[in-house]
């Protein structure tokens, strides 16, 4: 499999990596949650050539992950907002952030918290079955074929998790 080619993957993973598997734009995205909007806050944040970051925004862009508003008429200035498909992400990037707090972080802990606004607790991403609700981890699913695998023969016999 070519990095190029992930894009046409039977794969749902392999698609999602082609747009943002990426570290930068992994970096772009946790920045457009934190509420970063303007090219010049993610240069600035995160370093990165003006050049490579034009490109990670016009793919996210392209890929309808953000969208471009106009913040200024004269000149015409845009800013970059996540659009619907880009806060499905949102649950992704929690489950990243927990990981690394568990596993990476160092002796100061976690650097930022995530702080649900209904309870005003701070909280930790769960992943839970959206039939009965109880929590899920690697070893409670099976994966079985979906229509686009069904011909594929890409499952392995015997799951990961087990």
């Amino acid at each position: 499999m070519r990095w190029e080619e992930l894009d046409q993957q039977p794969c749902s993973l392999a698609r999602t990596l082609a747009v943002i598997g990426d570290k930068w734009t992994l970096l772009i995205l946790r920045d457009c949650f934190l509420g970063i909007r303007r090219f010049d806050e993610f240069e600035r944040r995160l370093g990165i050539t003006r050049h490579l970051l034009a490109a990670r925004l016009k793919k996210l862009v392209e890929h309808g992950v953000l969208m471009k508003v106009a913040y200024q008429q004269r000149p015409v200035r845009e800013e970059y907002r996540l659009s619907e498909k880009g806060l499905d992400l949102h649950p992704a990037i929690l489950a990243l952030v927990a990981w690394g707090d568990r596993h990476m972080a160092d002796e100061r802990g976690a650097p930022v918290l995530h702080v649900h606004k209904s309870c005003g607790k701070v909280m930790r991403p769960v992943t839970v079955c959206s039939e009965c609700g109880e929590p899920v981890g690697a070893r409670d699913v099976v994966v079985r074929p979906g229509s686009a695998w069904a011909n594929e023969g890409m499952l392995p016999e015997h799951p990961a998790g087990k």
